[in-house]
Parts: C-alpha cells; structure tokens; sequence
C-alpha cells in the first residue's frame, strides 16, 4: 500500500500509556507514526527503525529522535529519500499534547547500476556494478561486481542481509574471480573461491567470522622469474576460518584527531579442507593526539606471525610483504625481505612501527573548505621482516626481528580523497637498506586506503 501505518506491528496499539508515558499537558505524546510511499518494504522492518520516536517527552525530543530515525532509515540503503512532518494529532482519540509523525519515504528502483573508480593500496580501478537492493523487503542485496584495474581484474557476485533492527549485524554471501598481477614477486594470481561472513557487535568491539575456500593459480609474470618462484607455481586449495575484532574510537578513519584503533585477526587454514594449512595472526595499532595549533600527533604499530602446520612449507600467497609508499616509506613496493633473483617471496614474521606529525597547510589556505582536504606530514617509519625457526624459541625470534631493522624519514603532502582513500606525495630518505632491498630515496607517490 502507499500508506502504511505501524500499529499492528506492536504488541498493543500505538498510545501513550503503551510506551511508559502519561497524560501530562506539560509534555507532548507522540500518538502515531505514519510511513507513506512503501511499496515493496515489509512494514515490520521499519517498525525497528522508528520505534524509538515513540518515547519523545517534548518537542525537542521528537524532532532529534525523528531525525535519528530518518538517519537510520537512510542507511538501510533502500530509500533514495525520506522526508519527516511532524502535526497534532486528529481523530476521536487525540490527546490535547497529542503528535502524529510521518516519515514520506520514496524507494530505490529494483535494478540499479553504478559506474566508479576505486583506489587500492597504490592501484587503482574502473568498477562496474548492477544491484538488485531490498529484494525481499527486508533491506536485502545482490550485487554484480566487474572490476578491472591496473594490477588485479575480478568480477563477483554477492548477497547481503541484514537482521532487521540491527543493521550492524548482516551475512554476506560471495562467489567472486579475482586475477592479480604481483611485479615484485614475478607472480601472477588467479582465485576462484566462495566465502560466508558473519558480522556483529559486541559491546565496543565489532567481529567478523568468515569462511573461504579459493582454488588458486600461481604463475610466473614474466620469463625471467626466480626459480623460487617458479616452484611456487601451480595449483592449490584453501579451506580458511578468520575471526576479526576491532575497537575503533577515532572521529575519522583518513585524518583522525583523537581516538585510537585496535584490529586482531586470526585465522586457521587446512582444518576444513584443502591443502594450504597454517595459523596466521596478525594485529593493527593506532593512537592519535591533537596538539596545538590543530596538529596531531599519530602513531601506529603492525604485526603478524605465520605459523604452517603439517611440516608443510607455506605458500608465497599466504605470506607477508612489507615496504612501499603505504608502509615503511622509502623503499619499494613489498620489496624488504627475503628475496630470490630480484623476486620478493615474503616473510613469516614481520613488525612495523610509525610516527606522524600532520599539521594545516602553512597560512591555512582554503580554511574551511578545499584546504582542509590537505594535511601536511613528517614521518618516522620503521620495520623488519624475516622468516623464522619455530624450533629455537620466543627469545631468538625477538631477536631475528630486532636484526636488520630498516626505517626512514621524511615529509609530504596528503590528501583525502572522500571518507575511504588518501594520496600522499612525499620526499623519503630511507635508512639501514640491506642488501636486495630496493629503495626509493627522494620523492614517493602513493595512494591507498590503509597506511602505516
């Protein structure tokens, strides 16, 4: 229908007495709440979404609930607008102090498409994308995704649900093909896999189960690729489970000023199936501190071990790479570490520790508007990645982590570009090179969503 009232979704009707509130005249009752322009939303979905409005004690109350309300609405991803009118209520029951809430809705079309490029760490993408939003009526999603960028091309498709009332815990569904160029390994990637994940809160941690088998190929990008690397080429299946938990109090993910991020993942491959079997563990930390003059401070800190499992030797997929404009700056993409023939084959342990200091723009230009998408930064940023003997104890791997540290310097320019993504240009002097390392001394470009 066009107008859909929420009554019948509550135990008992909708009036004051039913939400905990009385017949005060020095307080208003918000009596009902409409919902018109629904066609193919279930009614129950958005009785979650505005039940809240109910509980409103003054006019004030209702106008920042409702806007809440409407916040929440938005972000279901079903409804390209939704307008909120607030009246008196009419009708034989209304109450003198009595509000009617009416939130006009106007849905998504069943079938959108989407066009856009998309920035990875130091790549860039052409994405195409069709969707087929709240197939259902319960804000459920599939997606069709072609992706073609300068080193990985890949096309999925995926199906999203959310539980109704909590939008923040959802199910994804994914079938995807994904082939990646890697220049400083000589390795070209294909995978063709399936994967379930389980996302919720808990308190002030978010966590994510997720389930993936992917038959891999491993080829040689070019005739001159190490034999190293040619022994890693092939076929091979993995069968992993993953728990991700996160705490992340920062106001912006891109430039924060205050706040901190904790990420720990882990996850265990070989017990559910096929022949890639090893524990991986590996951890984010971030801490940020406004000081004066609208400069922060940041510091961040990376970690991770792989352990394989079975006496097996572990894949040159599954390993770690460290280096480049969105690690440890001045030196080349992933290219610290074991190395054969010029081919990086990553490590099994890495650390990774920086420094930041952003400040405005000298004399703030465009304070207020374009100028605030730039920071300026000086940076301290260091690391260490190796391979270690599992055999010889926690003291001798410290120490094998301590050895060879690499580390750099510098200052730059960043830019934000929206919510998601950064560029930096910066000029870099690399220190404590090792032999096989390649090195970027001077000016570095580089673009991602996730920087050390």
């Amino acid at each position: 229908s066009t107008n859909g009232n929420l009554r019948g979704l509550f135990p008992r009707s909708f009036s004051p007495q039913s939400f905990g509130q009385t017949q005060n005249p020095e307080c208003v009752v918000v009596q009902h709440v409409n919902i018109q322009g629904l066609g193919r939303t279930k009614e129950d979905l958005l009785g979650y979404e505005i039940s809240d409005v109910f509980h409103a004690k003054n006019l004030i109350d209702v106008m920042k609930r409702a806007h809440v309300a409407r916040q929440r609405l938005l972000r279901l991803g079903i409804f390209k607008d939704v307008e909120v009118l607030i009246d008196t209520s009419e009708g034989t029951d209304a109450l003198p102090n009595g509000l009617d809430v009416t939130f006009e809705v106007t849905e998504v079309k069943r079938l959108t498409g989407s066009y856009n490029t998309m920035v990875g760490n130091n790549e860039g993408s052409m994405v195409l994308g069709l969707k087929l939003p709240n197939m259902f009526g319960r804000a459920e999603k599939l997606t069709f995704q072609f992706s073609y960028g300068t080193k990985e091309t890949s096309y999925g498709l995926s199906f999203f649900k959310p539980q109704p009332g909590h939008f923040e815990r959802n199910l994804t569904l994914n079938m995807y093909k994904v082939t990646g160029q890697f220049p400083w390994s000589s390795l070209k990637e294909t995978d063709r896999g399936v994967s379930a994940e389980l996302n919720f809160p808990l308190g002030v941690t978010n966590h994510t189960l997720k389930w993936e088998g992917v038959w891999r190929e491993l080829g040689c990008l070019a005739r001159s690729a190490s034999f190293a690397v040619r022994e890693e080429s092939g076929h091979s299946l993995k069968s992993a489970l993953s728990h991700t938990v996160s705490v992340d109090s920062r106001n912006s993910a891109i430039f924060p000023s205050r706040g901190a991020l904790l990420r720990i993942n882990q996850e265990l491959a070989g017990y559910t199936g096929g022949d890639a079997s090893f524990l991986k563990e590996d951890f984010e930390l971030q801490l940020n501190r406004r000081l004066f003059w609208d400069s922060v401070l940041s510091a961040s800190l990376w970690g991770g071990m792989l352990y394989p499992i079975g006496g097996q030797p572990s894949c040159i997929a599954d390993r770690f790479y460290l280096g480049g404009p969105t690690s440890v700056r001045g030196f080349g993409m992933y290219s610290i570490g074991p190395q054969s023939e010029g081919d990086y084959l990553g490590g099994e342990a890495y650390w990774a520790g920086g420094l930041h200091l952003y400040t405005p723009l000298p004399f703030r230009p465009g304070k207020g508007g374009f100028g605030d998408l730039f920071r300026t930064h000086f940076f301290l940023n260091a690391g260490n990645l190796c391979n270690l003997s599992y055999g010889d104890g926690p003291r001798a791997h410290l120490q094998k982590l301590a050895e060879c540290i690499r580390w750099s310097y510098g200052a730059g320019i960043v830019l934000r570009l929206g919510n998601i993504a950064r560029l930096e240009l910066n000029y870099c002097v690399p220190m404590g090179v090792q032999s096989g390392d390649r090195i970027c001394d001077g000016v570095q470009f580089g673009a991602g969503i996730r920087f050390l």
